[in-house]
């Protein structure tokens, strides 16, 4: 089977993967979604039950397998859907679950239905519950009593015993929801969730979001003549949010609410995260312009909320889980303060200088558990808690993990191997190992070297094909970069490079680098990109081919190419249209073209708003660079893509024409962000090599 067939069955090798773990409350057990083989889309949830320290006795047994609930062929409605896509979900069956608060019973949907089962029985099946169909979200309550879930853009509960079900909060409004995520929140804050529960499972505290100010798009797919569009609320930059506000229910019928939610604050227009504490619900916003963010937390005795405000001249970046509490109620939160992103303690920084904080992972007790970065090419575990600050993992890689009752699940990515190792540990000790069933990529073993280059010691991955002898020939090169803010590529993770050895196969020698505005090497990093996203990525990616070149004597300075998604694709057709010198042929994946028509929170925290700042959407637009164009340039869009809407392309496409300046587009028909459908990934795949080959005169793979 060719990689590119491969790559695209196995979901680009996330197939089979155990992910989305939830700790037992004593620590004996683990639950966890993954599929039974690296070419089933179907995830199944599973548990498993720890043995002793040497491992001895642990034993898995799945939980609920979706294609015994009687569920054909999947029908989502539309929330679940953008839920979905919001999350780069790619598989489908049970994509998630939630627990009680001793991890007795969980929750899940499968097509829109709602089931229940009991995790300490193991001869226990799951059991449908009567909720309004379609279920979006469904949370259980900590104490296994209920379940509350969307369905209608309505908040509502089902009681677990008696099968109840009971409206909590209903949409006041053709565009108002409650208990769902807005497209922001999910796609740019990492915030998932629109509703949670009071520790007693008495309450409910629920966003109310109204998209009413939000302007329409309409997404249309040509391709389909006799399908009307599908309209969209999105805040582009410059224009109005949605309203999101908070409130707090009984779940109870017929019971009072507890005003417990602090009036909405129209300086903090952004919710970016919410969770109820035992204390008291604990609230985080942000301004428009994101030089504040506001942390408040209620103490659950009737008196003032507390308050926290975080400030910085340019953004606050809000890291995953930026405030959490302890069981004491003491405060941790992540700020930047001398070009480091730091843990903080109430008011006392605990990480050391040159720790990058990446993301709060859990709090268990008063520890929690986090992941930073001393070298950005890696990402590693630690905590913190009443004995210091503990490092869990020293082999090179990308950790993460999760920590309950002193158990922690650490999924690690490694440089030599393609996939994921996730082991559990108790006391130090590794008790466990979760297996992935995961497909090994059909590659030939190929180093993936992680230098650093240029002045600016830019992370870069090199890769050169196989059978290429040093000295044997010059190689045409291609970068293959993302180069913007939040992702990186250039990682000690074997499995981040599968793509970029494929192509170093084609022919080609593969540089990936990471410039700044990419996540892991400080706040100044980052914050180089403010006022312009196409300078400074741009300049990096020419310094870092230029000093790969000096390393790697083979690589051909006169055949380079660029190809990319996204903020990739951006930069890739930046390059083309801006440094011709230097880039002969670009392939643009779903670029962002004209800043004006990305996303507020995204776009307004390195550019500012349009109105105020449009020198800055100038210098980081493509569309007056057209006319310069005199290199190959393909650019790729799927049209069904609400997040990068396929107006970009079409908008240079038809500036590029303006300018009689020849150009490639592929248009994918019902394809969004991200491109799941088998035939779509493969072939795109090897359209792009095709078309790099053919721009750059390449020799055929191995010549």
């Amino acid at each position: 089977m060719s990689f590119p067939r491969q790559q695209a069955r196995t979901r680009r090798f996330s197939l089979g993967v155990p992910r989305a773990f939830q700790i037992s409350a004593d620590g004996s057990r683990v639950l966890f979604l993954r599929s039974s083989g690296g070419t089933d889309p179907v995830s199944l949830l599973w548990q498993l039950t720890l043995g002793d320290a040497g491992g001895t006795g642990a034993a898995e047994r799945v939980v609920a397998d979706p294609r015994l609930l009687g569920a054909g062929e999947e029908d989502l409605p539309p929330e679940e859907r953008a839920r979905r896509e919001r999350m780069r979900e790619q598989s489908n069956g049970i994509v998630s679950y939630t627990a009680d608060g001793e991890t007795r019973r969980a929750a899940f949907t499968v097509s829109g239905r709602l089931y229940v089962v009991d995790l300490l029985d193991p001869d226990a099946v799951p059991r449908e519950l009567p909720a309004a169909v379609p279920v979006v979200n469904p949370v259980i309550d900590p104490t296994g009593r209920r379940v509350a879930y969307v369905s209608g853009r309505g908040l509502r509960v089902v009681e677990i015993g008696s099968g109840e079900d009971r409206a909590v909060a209903s949409p006041d409004g053709p565009d108002v929801s409650w208990g769902l995520a807005e497209f922001i929140a999910a796609e740019e804050m990492g915030r998932f969730h629109g509703f949670a529960w009071s520790p007693d499972g008495e309450a409910l505290l629920a966003a109310r979001v109204d998209e009413s100010p939000v302007r329409g798009w309409h997404i249309a797919d040509p391709t389909f003549p006799d399908r009307a569009p599908a309209l969209m609320r999105y805040p582009a930059a410059g224009t109005p949010d949605a309203e999101v506000t908070l409130a707090v229910f009984a779940a109870a019928a017929g019971a009072e609410a507890p005003a417990l939610v602090p009036p909405a604050d129209p300086e903090l227009p952004y919710l970016a995260d919410f969770r109820w504490h035992r204390t008291g619900p604990l609230v985080v916003r942000q301004s428009r312009d994101q030089r504040r963010v506001v942390v408040r937390h209620s103490p659950g005795d009737g008196g003032d909320w507390r308050v926290r405000e975080l400030a910085d001249p340019d953004w606050v970046e809000l890291v995953p889980g930026l405030a959490r509490l302890s069981d004491s109620g003491r405060l941790w939160w992540v700020g930047d303060s001398g070009g480091d992103r730091r843990l903080h303690l109430d008011d006392e920084a605990v990480t050391p200088d040159g720790l990058q904080v990446r993301g709060v992972l859990d709090v268990d007790g008063e520890t929690v558990l986090f992941s930073g970065s001393t070298e950005p090419t890696e990402t590693h575990l630690w905590t913190h808690g009443p004995g210091g600050l503990v490092r869990l993992t020293e082999e090179p890689g990308v950790h993460t993990g999760r920590l309950r009752a002193s158990t922690v699940v650490v999924s690690s990515r490694v440089p030599d191997e393609p996939g994921v190792r996730t082991s559990v540990r108790r006391g130090g000790a590794e008790v466990a190992v979760i297996a992935s069933h995961a497909e090994r990529p059909e590659l030939p073993p190929a180093p993936v070297r992680l230098v650093r280059l240029g002045a600016r010691e830019l992370r870069t991955a090199v890769v050169l094909p196989s059978w290429h002898e040093p000295g044997s020939g010059p190689l045409p090169v291609l970068m293959d970069p993302y180069g913007g803010p939040h992702a990186q590529r250039a990682v000690a993770s074997g499995g981040a490079h599968l793509t970029s050895r494929w192509f170093a196969e084609q022919g080609f020698a593969v540089v990936v680098a990471d410039g700044r505005g990419t996540p892991g090497r400080g706040s100044a990093w980052e914050r180089a990109v403010r006022g312009d996203l196409a300078g400074p990525v741009l300049a990096d990616q020419v310094d870092a081919l230029l000093a790969a070149a000096e390393r790697f004597p083979d690589l051909d300075l006169s055949r380079v190419g660029v190809r990319g998604w996204s903020f990739g694709g951006y930069l890739a057709a930046l390059a083309v249209l801006r440094r011709p010198d230097v880039f002969h042929a670009a392939v643009a994946g779903a670029p962002v073209t004209d800043w004006r028509l990305y996303d507020t929170h995204y776009t307004e925290r390195y550019l500012g708003r349009p109105d105020e700042h449009p020198d800055a959407y100038e210098r980081s637009s493509l569309l007056a660079d057209a006319a310069r164009l005199r290199r190959p340039l393909m650019l790729i869009h799927g049209l069904a893509d609400d997040n990068v809407v396929a107006a970009h392309t079409l908008r240079l496409s038809g500036a590029l024409l303006a300018a009689g300046r020849p150009h490639t587009v592929l248009p994918l028909s019902g394809v969004t962000h991200m491109t799941p459908q088998e035939t779509v990934a493969e072939n795109l795949l090897l359209l792009q090599a095709d078309f790099l080959r053919e721009a750059l005169a390449a020799p055929a793979a191995g010549a």
